[in-house]
């Protein structure tokens, strides 16, 4: 039987010296028993892996709007790919894939229905705007309750990587770090791969220095910028990317904002238009109406503001319960 002690003792003698090691962690802002098999980060992956936040994600879109085929990207599957990604690089760095895995599968956890057009529309109504990294971190720290009506209560290491998995801010630890590339690395690859096959873009379309310098297909290039940031971040304090690199992958990002992500034919202003008056009408109907929240969310209205609560209930709604709520509140019963 291996326990707790034993693994702590293994990432003391195995990990680099730059790796976050669970029996050094800052800690839980409440204070629990510790586990007698796993660590530390282990636990908090684990909360994480059998939360219902990471189960909606499965219903939640990635980049295309209501795809047809069933081999397109969800925000689930992103964020499996993203942890697969990143536990590689940690692996290759001598750093706490526990760590690494917990901050991958809980990155997007407060990420809206609809993909980042979702998230830009409730950044416009609700008061306090919305930032989905911000939001992941409050699903973890409030909203996502077991049984006994506790949050996940997870490690400092852990927080901070999901918070600062995105934007300007650098987390602390080199696991959240790799995170924070492998984020990147996966979602640009992948919407490739999606946007080929829906016939939006071409392989020849692509920017031939990228193709030339990456890699021609989804597997080179993932596989060229993993091994970019292991050779150059190893021994290293922080993870960095080489600067041709660097280039290559901005460059190809830049190309799908411009192709794909803005594209009239991925997402058509008159969608648009609808998901924006979806989002603004569910969020004024329960504002107005509070007693139709669920009964855990309408619960939460004396320890945070009505607006706080209304947004949290829109962002945690898949696509499919979204559009089915629009319609069982707005679409006369006799139209159906």
């Amino acid at each position: 039987m291996v326990l707790r002690e034993q693994l702590e003792e293994r990432e003391q003698n195995i990990l680099s010296v730059f790796a976050a090691k669970s029996a050094e962690t800052k800690g839980r802002s409440q204070e629990e028993e510790k586990c007698e098999i796993r660590t530390e980060y282990q636990r908090d992956r684990d909360r994480i892996i059998h939360s219902k936040s990471l189960r909606r994600l499965m219903h939640k879109t990635q980049v295309f709007l209501a795809p047809e085929g069933d081999h397109f990207r969800t925000r689930l599957t992103h964020t499996l790919e993203v942890a697969q990604i990143a536990r590689t690089i940690s692996r290759g760095l001598g750093l706490n894939e526990d760590l690494t895995e917990a901050i991958a599968m809980g990155h997007d956890l407060g990420h809206t229905p609809f993909g980042h057009n979702g998230e830009a529309f409730l950044d416009e109504r609700h008061p306090g705007g919305f930032q989905h990294n911000v939001q992941s971190l409050r699903v973890v720290d409030y909203l996502e309750r077991n049984r006994h009506g506790r949050a996940m209560n997870l490690t400092f290491e852990v927080r901070d990587g999901i918070l600062n998995h995105t934007g300007s801010n650098k987390p602390i630890t080199l696991e959240g770090q790799v995170v924070k590339f492998s984020d990147r690395i996966a979602y640009i690859n992948h919407d490739i791969d999606d946007a080929i096959r829906g016939g939006i873009i071409f392989q020849d379309d692509l920017p031939n220095e990228c193709i030339v310098g990456l890699g021609d297909n989804h597997r080179k290039r993932i596989d060229t910028l993993v091994r970019d940031l292991i050779h150059n971040s190893d021994g290293k304090n922080e993870v960095i990317m080489s600067e041709p690199s660097l280039n290559l992958m901005n460059r190809l990002r830049n190309f799908m904002f411009e192709n794909v992500y803005h594209s009239k034919v991925v997402k058509k202003d008159e969608e648009l238009d609808k998901i924006r008056n979806m989002i603004f009408f569910l969020y004024d109907y329960f504002l107005n109406n509070p007693d139709k929240l669920p009964k855990e969310r309408l619960e939460m209205v004396d320890e945070f503001d009505l607006t706080e609560v209304v947004k949290d209930h829109i962002a945690g709604m898949t696509d499919r319960y979204a559009v089915n709520m629009f319609n069982e509140i707005f679409v006369p019963k006799g139209w159906k």
